[in-house]
């Protein structure tokens, strides 16, 4: 539910990697088509000193509902008064500094707001659209076209216990996601010649870089018991089934624990959290050098930029507030009271796969992360980790903890981290880039207008086009991207003549 946009660069990034177009210019102007931000009170505001991350940025008129929480607790104010007394600072943007993030959130109903409730439910009577649910694609049926390419023809779905084909007359567009979207595409016959080969599919057009480049956003917590004594009310509250009853009938009135969100944001450098920051940059630096003939087309220029965003200070390390226990090996104990701060990894150089291992659509493909398969990923992660541990020695949240839950005291030098890291952290939900827009030389599978390389009418509109992640929480974007998307489809948008724009205002 976190409202997070990118930073500008990080969005222009896209057009640097051969995507005419794809600029923040156009960026905020098809993602505030969905936002309908509700500006808090100035009560609120005066009261929560934090909330202070250009809201006025934010568009009014969309159909989502964007609101902050309807309690802000005293602990928030806590936990992110305790990020500036170490030294961050307040954001002057929603990308980089301390601040209150809004929710997708109504705040009258006190329900989460998404993309049922903003587009499916006022649009559900057109006589034009017609949504089944619990109905799989399995493939895309193409033949080949007069120009050499593919046209897709039909798409073949399971409904109800029977395979049904519906035809195609214009475009088919795939919004299955980067864990999905890719799938589809192998058990249609699109993809790598080995994957396909493996499976028994017949290849229809060879893309190398389908199911590649995948990366994903890392998180893992550290907790500190809260003392007894401080009067905070935490999420803990709610693993006893009498507290849940009580919040559940409150949240009915619009109180309790239950109209809370997740709220408390930092976006940093890794420069502000360690020393170590250039001799990571410098070291990392040397290992791609070292290796850029090994790598996969477009992974260079991907990893020039990366390396661009720690030599620059980009808000790729994140440190997320939560008013709760979240966090292993250790359990809670019956009765407590936790905090608990993550530190979240937004611009990890590891390259995932994914990829089909059957024909049978039923069988999901096999996901691999590869998660820290670059050593730079777990130096910063560490370095991150490092940084909030310290946390117990600053005020107020040093006035309100007992002790470190997770990772504990007996976990004391990086590499003792480092393990606790890989054992106990997950994943964001964050995967991207599996269908990356780039072009085709460059292991791209669609190209600035989402169409799949080789096909006349196969679009992917989703967050599996990302050729680069970035420094947010991608919900945002994913509604941005489809905005966007929308227009192409429908002929509005030209790329070339956006960027050109985009080009002219810059100058």
């Amino acid at each position: 539910m976190s409202w997070t946009k990118p930073p500008k660069e990080e969005i222009d990034e896209f057009e640097k990697l051969g995507n005419p177009g794809w600029n923040w210019q156009n960026y905020e102007r098809y993602v505030a088509k969905t936002e309908g931000f509700i500006a808090p009170s100035e009560e609120v505001r005066k009261r929560n000193d934090y909330v202070n991350m250009s809201i006025e940025q934010i568009g009014r008129d969309g159909p989502l509902k964007l609101a902050y929480p309807g309690r802000i607790d005293e602990l928030d104010s806590t936990m992110l008064q305790t990020l500036l007394n170490a030294g961050l600072s307040k954001a002057a943007n929603p990308t980089k500094g301390v601040s209150f993030i809004p929710n997708t959130y109504d705040p009258i109903k006190h329900v989460r707001s998404y993309a049922t409730t903003a587009f499916y439910l006022p649009n559900k009577d057109r006589p034009n659209l017609k949504v089944l649910i619990n109905a799989a694609v399995q493939r895309i049926n193409t033949q080949p076209a007069p120009n050499g390419k593919l046209d897709a023809a039909g798409v073949e779905f399971e409904y109800d216990g029977k395979v049904h084909t519906v035809n195609a007359q214009k475009d088919v567009c795939l919004a299955a996601g980067a864990l999905k979207s890719p799938h589809i595409l192998e058990l249609s016959g699109v993809g790598r010649k080995d994957v396909l080969g493996k499976i028994g599919v017949p290849l229809k057009l060879e893309l190398p870089g389908l199911g590649e480049n995948i990366q994903d956003h890392m998180h893992v917590g550290v907790s500190w018991e809260l003392k007894q004594d401080v009067g905070f009310e935490t999420i803990d509250l709610l693993r006893d089934a009498t507290h849940n009853a009580k919040h559940l009938d409150l949240h009915a009135l619009g109180e309790g624990l239950y109209t809370r969100g997740i709220i408390g944001f930092a976006f940093t450098s890794l420069h502000q959290l360690s020393p170590l920051a250039d001799t990571i940059y410098e070291r990392t630096k040397a290992k791609i050098l070292a290796n850029k003939d090994k790598f996969p087309p477009g992974l260079l220029e991907q990893y020039n930029i990366q390396l661009d965003r720690i030599k620059r200070g980009a808000p790729g390390c994140e440190i997320i507030c939560y008013p709760g226990f979240l966090s292993g090996p250790a359990p809670p104990a019956e009765g407590k009271s936790y905090i608990t701060f993550f530190a979240a990894m937004n611009h990890c150089f590891s390259r995932g796969t994914i990829h089909s291992t059957s024909s049978d659509p039923h069988k999901e493909p096999e996901f691999d992360p590869h998660y820290f398969e670059q050593e730079v990923d777990l130096d910063i992660f560490t370095e991150s980790i490092k940084w909030i541990r310290k946390l117990a020695d600053v005020s107020p949240l040093k006035d309100i903890i007992v002790n470190e839950l997770n990772p504990g005291p007996q976990v004391k030098d990086d590499a003792q981290i480092g393990d606790w890291i890989k054992k106990c952290m997950g994943s964001t939900y964050h995967a991207a880039s599996s269908c990356a827009m780039l072009p085709k030389e460059h292991n791209g599978v669609v190209d600035p207008e989402l169409r799949v390389y080789g096909t006349n009418n196969i679009r992917v509109v989703d967050l599996s086009v990302v050729p680069l992640l970035f420094a947010a929480h991608p919900m945002a974007s994913v509604y941005s991207i489809a905005e966007q998307g929308a227009d192409i489809i429908k002929g509005k948008f030209n790329p070339l003549e956006a960027s050109v724009a985009s080009l002219k205002l810059s100058a």
